[in-house]
């Protein structure tokens, strides 16, 4: 080989830079430790992330200023409640989100898409390793909810794993076709149906329609179709298994899941038997989904009450305190339930009205300043062939976080802050760091 293939292949090869490795290594850390919420792994990943972000030396940005101004705000309400500790898990939120974005967003295009195939493979074991907890019954990655066993993977909340999935999902379906990809969007809608998750449906259903305004309807089907079709055919097959009382069905499900996986292989390159075999899967499932419609009734509704009046609570502390909030931590939900007497929640199952009960009026406008500027931010880098998977991953978290406690776990703000640093604006050759705004 000459010596000017050598350069070239060298020239041609990728790698991820060192900061981002540390991202990702965040991210690894935050998913190993149920997903960042206690002390330790928080402190973890959001050591990782901060190294990042020293070695990367990101320049000043209104991204940056917005973030540590609500970190500053979480801070100075803690020290006038007397608990400024109380204000680390908003710090870490801010700290995470923002670094992992201002990171992502100075690699260049070749690494964005390395990127992006590294966080759908990470979502799409965290996928596997929650079907695995559901059809072997273990304890530590599942949860049990109305009888029925939910995938939480090493996250230990299916909610957050929910939202992981869907992002990297809406990713990877804008990732070069490829039997990887493929085996990994199965994966992930695997995952996604195995925690049973309703705001996750919600929120994938929002993020496909993004890819569609964006990147087409015609071809967001054709990509989305296998893996979804695939899915149904595993979760069809897993569904025997879902209920506690009932036996296990492992060689059903496993069968379902090799299947499935087939079909998301296969089903692209069928031609003109597409259609017809699309119909079939799709009535097939939709039979299993009947069949077992009794078992399931709790997930399929849209009813729940605890949430409901926990919001009804949440909605009474900001009528007291609506600009200032009632300072980090302070946020607990009491209310009445019947015969069953008083009940309490820790959150209120969506993040806006979680961060105007505890900083007030002046937190969530921060808040929502840091997405504003990050969308901003996002529009200007569109053109890349990542950009509406970038932007589709980021709408799903927004959108999710209106149904759950996501900010409150580093997995989830470490991935959406990656996925909106792959839809920034970035320069061809990565030279030049990309403009964050």
């Amino acid at each position: 080989m000459a010596v000017g293939d050598v350069v070239g292949a060298r020239r041609n090869s990728v790698a991820l830079p060192v900061p981002v490795l540390l991202v990702v290594a965040g991210l690894a850390a935050a998913v190993v430790a149920q997903g960042g919420y206690y002390l330790p792994g928080r402190v973890l990943s959001g050591l990782l992330v901060g190294v990042a972000v020293v070695l990367a030396r990101p320049k000043p940005t209104a991204l940056a200023a917005l973030g540590g101004a609500f970190a500053a705000w979480a801070v100075l309400r803690g020290v006038i409640e007397g608990d400024v500790l109380a204000a680390v898990p908003a710090v870490a939120a801010a700290g995470v989100f923002v670094g992992a974005v201002l990171v992502a967003a100075q690699a260049d295009l070749a690494q964005r898409e390395l990127l992006a195939t590294v966080v759908a493979g990470v979502g799409a074991l965290v996928g596997f390793t929650g079907w695995v907890a559901v059809v072997f019954r273990v304890p530590s990655w599942t949860t049990v909810a109305e009888g029925l066993l939910r995938a939480a993977s090493t996250l230990t909340y299916p909610n957050a794993a929910a939202a992981v999935m869907a992002a990297a999902v809406v990713v990877s379906l804008v990732l070069r076709p490829s039997p990887l990809t493929s085996v990994m969007s199965f994966l992930l809608c695997v995952g996604v149906g195995a925690t049973m998750s309703r705001a996750a449906v919600i929120a994938l259903a929002a993020g496909l329609v993004v890819l569609c305004v964006f990147s087409g309807f015609q071809k967001t089907v054709a990509a989305a179709a296998p893996p979804l079709l695939g899915a149904g055919v595993a979760l069809a097959a897993l569904l025997p298994s879902l209920r506690v009382a009932d036996e296990p069905r492992p060689v059903l499900a496993v069968g379902g899941l090799v299947v499935g996986a087939l079909v998301a292989l296969v089903l692209p390159r069928l031609g003109r038997f597409l259609v017809p075999v699309t119909v079939l899967l799709a009535a097939g499932g939709g039979v299993a989904l009947v069949v077992f419609a009794d078992r399931l009734a709790t997930r399929v509704s849209f009813s729940s009450p605890d949430r409901a009046q926990a919001t009804g609570a949440a909605l009474e502390l900001v009528a007291r305190m609506p600009v200032l909030g009632a300072g980090p931590g302070n946020g607990s939900f009491f209310f009445q339930r019947g015969n069953e007497g008083t009940r309490f929640m820790r959150y209120v199952h969506n993040e806006y009205l979680q961060v105007l009960v505890e900083l007030g009026l002046v937190g969530l406008v921060l808040a929502l300043g840091v997405v504003v500027c990050v969308l901003v931010a996002m529009w200007r880098g569109r053109g890349t062939p990542l950009w509406a998977g970038a932007m589709a991953a980021v709408v799903v978290v927004l959108v999710h976080s209106g149904f759950d406690f996501l900010w409150h776990l580093p997995v989830v703000l470490v991935v959406a802050g990656l996925c909106a640093g792959l839809g920034f604006p970035s320069t061809r050759d990565g030279m030049v760091e990309g403009t964050v705004g």
